[in-house]
């Protein structure tokens, strides 16, 4: 038995989201790529997975481990498992990994981006991929108010009813606004998220965007831990899974532009 580790990317809009559900709930990816593993080798595999992603997001960076005793090569499995898998699914890179890892627990941080067509009317070709938000944006508050959500914090405001969890202490080592062309991305990486986490930080940017929030309120709604008090969770098609990091590197080492000014050095054991 081997310990084969998978990334991939997959347009999120027909499946029911990652986790495999009963069929009358309709396709997830997890069970299409199951289903496609058994077609080629001939045998029953349980995938772990970075991030069970919701119905309709996306995922450019996701990745999956799974016990195997196939022997097909490292190399040969994307094209292989890519022509049995739909074309809204793509295995990017396949490695055999050490025994202990697992997708999900071995990771040591995520990387969301969530995106906003800020456009009057909505472009038809990223309608899929994005919320159209028609009413224009104070985009410069929404930058001055997401860096507020960064550090060491109990996100209890922003997470939804639902989920399992023991703790809803997290850390985001980012959260950022870029806009450019009237798109505007929120860019979250932390060392986990919660259930709905990243959409409720984008509904609530959005609504410091409408106007409807002061980006001032942002430190009282983390010392609240009310619900309440964020912003809608917003749409699940404007949000990606971007990247899951396994190394020792930061954030700022892979991802560079968002740095902390005045930081120069930065090393896993003494950010992370």
């Amino acid at each position: 038995m081997r310990n084969i580790c998978l990334r991939l990317s997959y347009d999120g809009t027909a499946y029911h989201g990652f986790q495999r559900q009963p069929e009358f709930h309709g396709p997830t990816i997890q069970g299409s790529l199951e289903f496609a593993w058994k077609k080629m080798a001939g045998e029953e595999i349980t995938l772990n997975t970075a991030g069970r992603t919701d119905k309709g997001v996306h995922a450019t960076g996701q990745v999956v481990n799974f016990e195997s005793a196939a022997r097909i090569p490292d190399d040969k499995i994307p094209k292989a498992i890519n022509s049995l898998l739909p074309r809204d699914i793509r295995i990017l890179k396949a490695e055999s990994v050490e025994e202990g890892f697992h997708a999900r627990y071995s990771a040591k941080w995520k990387r969301y981006d969530y995106t906003i067509d800020n456009r009057p009317i909505a472009d038809v070709f990223t309608r899929l991929y994005t919320l159209h938000e028609p009413i224009p944006l104070r985009v410069e508050e929404m930058k001055r108010a997401a860096p507020l959500l960064e550090g060491k914090h109990n996100f209890k405001a922003f997470c939804s009813a639902g989920g399992v969890t023991k703790t809803f202490e997290r850390t985001l080592y980012v959260c950022r606004v870029q806009e450019k062309e009237n798109v505007i991305r929120i860019t979250c990486i932390g060392n986990g998220f919660l259930y709905n986490m990243v959409r409720i930080i984008a509904g609530t940017l959005i609504n410091v965007g409408k106007g409807w929030l002061q980006a001032e309120s942002i430190p009282d709604i983390l010392q609240s831990m009310e619900r309440k008090l964020a912003g809608v969770t917003a749409q699940p098609q404007g949000l990606t899974l971007s990247y899951v990091h396994y190394g020792e590197e930061t954030p700022y080492d892979i991802f560079p532009e968002y740095l902390p000014e005045g930081r120069i050095s930065l090393s896993v054991k003494n950010t992370l």
